[in-house]
C-alpha cells in the first residue's frame, strides 16, 4: 500500500552562548574583518548550521525528531551552546 509521505528540511544552529568567548569570532573579526576595512563590523560570532532532510507527517513531528537527535546524540554541549531548530521547507513523495 502506499502512503504519502512529506520530506522536511530541517536546520540546526549550533552557538556559543551569549556570554560565553567565541575564539572562533574574535578571530574571523581582528584578522579578516577588520584587516580587510569594514570597521563598522562590530562583533562576529561563529557557529555551525546543520540541515537535515526528515520524513516526517508534520513540521512539528520533523522537528521533535531533529531536536531529540540532537539531545540524545549530543550534537552539542548544552552546558556552552545553544540550539535552535527550524522547519525551512517541505517536499511530498510517495513511499510505498
Amino acid at each position: 500500500m502506499k502512503t504519502r509521505s512529506q520530506y522536511r528540511t530541517v536546520e540546526v544552529i549550533i552557538q556559543n552562548k551569549p556570554l560565553a568567548r567565541d575564539p572562533e569570532g574574535e578571530t574571523i573579526h581582528r584578522n579578516l574583518v577588520l584587516k580587510g576595512g569594514y570597521d563598522r563590523v562590530t562583533g562576529v560570532r561563529a557557529g555551525k548550521l546543520l540541515r537535515m532532510t526528515v520524513q516526517a507527517e508534520s513540521g512539528q513531528e520533523a522537528e521533535n525528531i531533529v531536536r531529540r537527535l540532537c539531545d540524545d546524540l549530543r550534537i552539542y554541549n548544552p552546558a556552552a551552546h545553544s540550539c535552535e531548530v527550524r522547519i525551512v521547507g517541505k517536499e511530498d513523495g510517495i513511499t510505498e
